[in-house]
């Protein structure tokens, strides 16, 4: 342990661990965790990441041990080793929201809606529903067993993941105003990440906004001035929209797809100032962005930005140029990228071969040029699992269903 570290974990003992559940019950692991990040082990500290990750955030759910964690972390990704600062920045995020939650993140988050339907399911709700287990249970056993749960619920928790999350999200909400410094630090990489953070918090826009803005407005790394700029779209106001729309004239592509995504958000305001000329342009935006992908992009999506437009679109208001966005989601559907669930392939199946084709199959070349890059993507893809959960509709289709047919039929065409 270094010791200039040690006072970013102070009240780490404190601590009831060991009485603090996460993914594989019993968190009394985390504090050793936790002060692997603060040490000099490189090895050790990959380690703890990876745990870390795996028990207080686990395939998006958190756990008693989450919320309580978050203070340490956010110590450490203000001061602690240079090394630890953007991973635990990415964990605090994660923290707050899963992955699920960033590809909804195109229209702003319903922090409110989150709220009310936590309240539906928090420990007082459920409580009475746990005393009647209790009451109910003849066997001795299962009284037992009832009585423990009755007892943590009495404790404050509530076993549906939609409190639990929330009682995280708000713990690092509890740390932003620590966090804004990094909006200021030396390291890019850590500037982009509170800027990303940051467009998930909209009861703190009030604050974040001026100072997203203004950090756009400056900086000089790319990434970090979109994620600056589009945060500020998706947690602002209204008003908003003037200052974001100059930057539809920004030199940089990566700038402007950035403004448009977040006009088109600001958009579903009524008041916001967006009229159907902006809209326009900010689908000519995203437009360009889908034949002309950029080779850095921000977070948003995880990353993808061709999922990150076609979200967008289908948010659009009413009025849009319908050939427009019919061209810009062709542009975007083939653009295949890794999905746990394989859902993005499903869906560009459906909106690109609407219904079975005519037998014998079809000629590569009676193929749209979206159909046709859809299969170049998917033979070449990496997860060779996502042809097997296509294999139905390529048959249906008259296509080949495996991906050496596939590599084999697109093959002979790539040059065509």
């Amino acid at each position: 342990m270094i010791n200039e570290y040690e006072r970013l974990l102070a009240g780490l003992d404190d601590v009831d661990w060991a009485g603090l559940e996460h993914a594989y019950q019993s968190a009394h692991d985390v504090p050793g965790h936790i002060r692997a990040l603060c040490g000099s082990d490189d090895e050790a500290r990959e380690q703890a990441f990876m745990s870390l990750f795996s028990s207080i955030f686990h395939q998006g759910s958190r756990y008693p041990a989450s919320p309580v964690a978050v203070p340490f972390l956010a110590r450490i990704a203000v001061a602690g080793p240079a090394a630890a600062r953007e991973d635990t920045m990415l964990l605090l995020t994660r923290l707050a929201v899963d992955w699920h939650d960033e590809y909804d993140v195109t229209t702003g988050i319903n922090v409110a809606g989150w709220r009310a339907a936590a309240a539906e399911v928090g420990p007082e709700e459920l409580l009475p529903w746990y005393e009647e287990q209790v009451a109910a249970a003849t066997d001795a056993d299962k009284r037992a067993q009832a009585e423990e749960l009755r007892d943590w619920v009495a404790a404050g928790n509530s076993p549906d993941s939609r409190w639990s999350a929330l009682q995280s999200y708000d713990a690092v909400l509890a740390e932003l105003p620590g966090l804004l410094v990094l909006l200021d630090d030396a390291d890019a990489r850590l500037r982009t990440r509170i800027a990303y953070l940051l467009a998930w918090f909209p009861e703190v826009s009030a604050t974040s906004v001026p100072r997203l803005l203004a950090l756009a407005a400056r900086e000089e790394d790319p990434v970090t001035a979109a994620t600056a700029l589009l945060a500020a779209g998706l947690v602002g106001p209204a008003s908003t929209a003037g200052d974001i729309t100059p930057y539809l004239d920004a030199a940089d592509p990566l700038m402007r797809w950035a403004a448009a995504t977040a006009l088109i958000r600001l958009a579903a305001f009524d008041e916001a100032p967006v009229g159907p000329g902006l809209l326009g342009r900010a689908v000519a935006e995203l437009a360009a962005a889908a034949r002309s992908p950029f080779d850095r992009v921000t977070d948003y999506c995880e990353g993808d930005l061709h999922a990150h437009i076609e979200r967008t679109l289908h948010s659009l208001p009413p009025g849009s140029d319908p050939a427009v966005v019919r061209e810009t989601l062709d542009a975007c559907l083939p653009r295949i990228v890794w999905d746990y669930y394989g859902s993005r392939t499903r869906r560009a199946f459906e909106e690109l071969f609407p219904a079975p084709q005519p037998h014998p199959a079809p000629r590569y070349a009676d193929l749209t040029a979206a159909q046709q890059q859809l299969l170049h993507d998917l033979a070449g893809h990496r997860h060779a699992w996502l042809i097997r959960s296509s294999a139905d509709r390529l048959r249906e289709l008259g296509l080949p269903h495996t991906q050496e047919a596939l590599q084999s039929f697109v093959g002979a065409h790539r040059t065509a």
